[in-house]
């Protein structure tokens, strides 16, 4: 049997915004969530898969591995098999800002406080959403503290999304790290809450109404 799609981009961890040689802006995101995506679609055998991952120890086998650190070389990465790409999964946790300048050298601790200016970094999933074309699943991520259905339908209409994961960031559920996690899936029609479990199971549910999306509802 041919597999369902021609390929699929998952981009996943974090990113890393270097300050100097020793110093990085960065967040908790741990790569476990795209891992288990792309073991899923491996288990299921619906497509090739470019992985395209910032700095994790959670690297899948058997897939087109390409590792990258910064927002800017993430951008690129995905650039390079967008258009040919069926399904994208931005399950990366790419930072918002990075130093405005880089240091050559390490910056010393000569006084009681430093100022760095940030700017932001490209805003990769509202790019690829302008650029979407039609037949092409975009599915994205949202860490959420307060209003977060708000929020979470806010981002998946201006990105063009056409699924929104929702983490809603709590104490009871930390989200990044974490071998669990309990998550929302939004389309624009419906919402579903996914109860905590392991997040191989998340990412079987997310496969799931992708495929639903897809019209592979079956599958």
């Amino acid at each position: 049997m041919s597999p369902l799609f021609n390929k699929i981009i998952i981009a996943s961890g974090p990113t890393l915004e270097p300050i100097d040689p020793v110093r990085f802006i960065s967040n908790r995101s741990s790569g476990k969530t795209g891992f288990h995506l792309a073991m899923e679609a491996k288990a299921r055998g619906i497509g090739p898969i470019v992985f395209i991952t910032g700095p994790t120890f959670f690297l899948p086998p058997g897939v087109e591995l390409i590792l990258v650190e910064t927002a800017q070389e993430m951008r690129a990465a995905i650039d390079g098999h967008f258009r040919q790409a069926d399904v994208v999964i931005m399950a990366a946790a790419v930072s918002d800002y990075r130093s405005r300048k880089y240091y050559p050298d390490k910056l010393k601790k000569n006084g009681e406080k430093i100022i760095l200016e940030l700017v932001k970094t490209p805003d990769i999933l509202l790019d690829l959403g302008r650029r979407k074309r039609k037949n092409q699943l975009l599915v994205g991520f949202a860490a959420e503290t307060e209003d977060i259905f708000a929020n979470a339908q806010k981002k998946l209409l201006a990105k063009n999304l056409d699924l929104l994961v929702l983490n809603e960031i709590s104490e009871g559920n930390p989200g990044f790290g974490s071998d669990e996690n309990q998550v929302y899936l939004l389309r624009r029609d419906a919402i579903k809450k996914i109860d905590k479990m392991k997040k191989s199971r998340v990412a079987a549910f997310i496969w799931d109404e992708i495929l639903d999306l897809a019209g592979h509802g079956g599958r």
